[in-house]
C-alpha cells in the first residue's frame, strides 16, 4: 500500500475543467409547484420510440435554507420523472446555484432530494440495533466498516484514477481491511489469524480467477454510457483502466462473503476440538467440512441473488426488448456479472477447505482447555 499510495490529490474533474468550482449546492424547502408546457428533450420518448414536440414539465418554487443565499425565493424545473405528488410543500431538496458570470444572470437548477436526515436516521437505527443485539463486538465491527470505507475512498479510488495496478490495489486494500476488521471484531487470537489467512488466500484466488475469466471472455469493462465516459476521463489508458476497475471490483466484491465463511469455519473447528479433545486432524477437518458444505450452498444463493437484485432494471429492459436468453447472458454487461459471480463463488468454495485444514492443524496443537472463548460468531462484518 505504501508503494502504490496515490500522491496526486487534486480532483481529476477540476483538473480537467469538468467541474465548475463556482457552483454551490445548497438546501431549499419547497413552497409550491406548477405544471407548464415546455420543449421536450432526448430523454422524453413516447411508447413507440418517437420524441414529442412538447411535454408537461414541473416548475418547483422553493426557499433556500442553507448557505449565503438563505432566505432567497427561487424556482426551477424538476427532472422529467418528478411529479407534483413527489414534492409537496415542505419537501427539502438540493439545488445548484450558478452565480452571475460573463454577462449571464444568476441561475438555480434542481439537483436532487435532500436525503441527509432520513439516511442518518436509518444509519443511527442500524447502529442502535447492532449495539443491542451484538454488544461491543457489533460496535467494533461497525468501526471496522468505517475504516474500510476510508481505505477505499482514500487509497483504492484515487489509485485507480492515478493508473496504479488495479489488482495490486485491491489485494493491498483487502489485506489491510481484513486485518483491521477481523482483529477489531473478533480479537487477537490464533482463531482470528487462521480466518485471516483463509480470507487472504480466497481473495488471491478470486483475483486470479477473475483475471482469467475476463481474459477468456474478452471483457473490456466498458458496457454502459457511464463506463465510456469514465474511460474518456481516465485519459489515454482509459480502456485498460476499465479492465482494471472490473478486476478490482471482483476482488472487493468477495471481501464480505469470504470474511463470513472463513471466520465461521475457524470457529467451527475450534468448537469441534473443544467438544472432542481427542479428535484427530482428519476428524476435525471432516467435521468442519460438513459445516462448510452447508455454508457453501447458502452463500452461493446469497451471491447470485444479490447480483440479480442489483441488475433488476437491466433485466426488466431485456424482458421488454424480448432478446434471446443466450444473447442476453453472453452480452457484455451480463457476462461481467457472470464472471464476477463465478470467480467469487469459486474463490469462496476453495477458501473453505483451505481454512478448515489450517484451522484443524492449529487447533490440534492447542491445549483443549484454552480453545473455548466466551464469544460467538457474528455476521456483522
Amino acid at each position: 500500500m505504501a508503494l502504490t499510495w496515490p500522491h496526486d490529490t487534486e480532483p481529476t474533474g477540476q483538473r480537467a475543467g469538468l467541474v465548475d468550482v463556482d457552483v454551490e449546492h445548497v438546501t431549499a424547502q419547497v413552497t409550491g409547484t406548477r405544471t407548464e408546457q415546455c420543449e421536450s428533450t432526448v430523454e422524453d420518448r413516447l411508447p413507440d420510440g418517437s420524441q414529442p414536440d412538447r411535454v408537461e414539465c414541473l416548475r418547483v418554487l422553493a426557499t433556500v435554507v442553507s448557505g449565503a443565499q438563505s432566505g432567497t425565493d427561487i424556482e426551477g424545473w424538476a427532472t422529467s420523472t418528478i411529479t407534483a405528488d413527489d414534492v409537496p410543500d415542505g419537501t427539502r431538496i438540493v439545488v445548484q446555484h450558478y452565480p452571475a458570470a460573463d454577462g449571464a444572470p444568476e441561475a438555480w437548477a434542481w439537483s436532487d432530494f435532500a436525503r441527509g436526515v432520513p439516511l442518518a436516521t436509518l444509519a443511527l437505527a442500524f447502529v442502535l440495533v447492532t449495539a443491542l443485539v451484538a454488544g461491543w463486538r457489533g460496535l467494533r465491527a461497525i468501526a471496522g466498516l468505517v475504516i474500510a470505507f476510508v481505505v477505499l475512498w482514500q487509497y483504492v479510488l484515487p489509485g485507480l484514477i492515478a493508473g496504479e495496478d488495479a489488482v495490486v490495489l485491491a489485494l493491498s486494500a483487502s489485506a489491510v481491511i481484513m486485518a483491521i476488521v477481523l482483529y477489531l471484531a473478533h480479537g487477537f487470537s490464533l482463531r482470528t489469524s487462521t480466518a485471516l489467512l483463509g480470507t487472504l488466500t480466497g481473495l488471491v484466488l478470486v483475483g486470479a480467477l477473475g483475471a482469467l475469466g475476463a481474459h477468456a471472455a474478452h471483457l473490456s469493462g466498458a458496457t454502459s454510457e457511464e463506463d465510456f465516459r469514465l474511460a474518456a476521463l481516465l485519459g489515454d489508458n482509459g480502456a485498460s483502466a476499465l479492465r482494471g476497475v472490473f478486476l478490482c471490483g471482483v476482488v472487493l466484491a468477495g471481501l464480505g462473503v469470504l470474511n463470513d465463511v472463513t471466520i465461521t469455519q475457524a470457529s467451527a473447528v475450534w468448537e469441534l476440538r473443544a467438544a472432542d479433545p481427542g479428535a484427530s486432524w482428519r476428524g476435525l477437518f471432516t467435521g468442519g467440512m460438513r459445516i462448510g458444505r452447508d455454508h457453501i450452498a447458502s452463500t452461493i444463493y446469497t451471491i447470485a441473488f444479490a447480483y440479480a437484485g442489483a441488475s433488476l432494471p437491466v433485466l426488466l429492459l431485456l424482458q421488454i426488448y424480448g432478446l434471446p436468453l443466450a444473447q442476453t447472458l453472453t452480452g457484455g454487461e451480463f457476462a461481467q456479472e457472470i464472471v464476477r459471480t463465478l470467480a467469487g463463488a469459486m474463490g469462496l468454495i476453495l477458501a473453505i477447505p483451505f481454512t478448515t485444514a489450517i484451522a484443524a492443524r492449529v487447533a490440534l496443537a492447542q491445549p483443549a482447555d484454552t480453545l473455548r472463548p466466551a464469544t460467538g460468531h457474528s455476521h456483522v462484518h
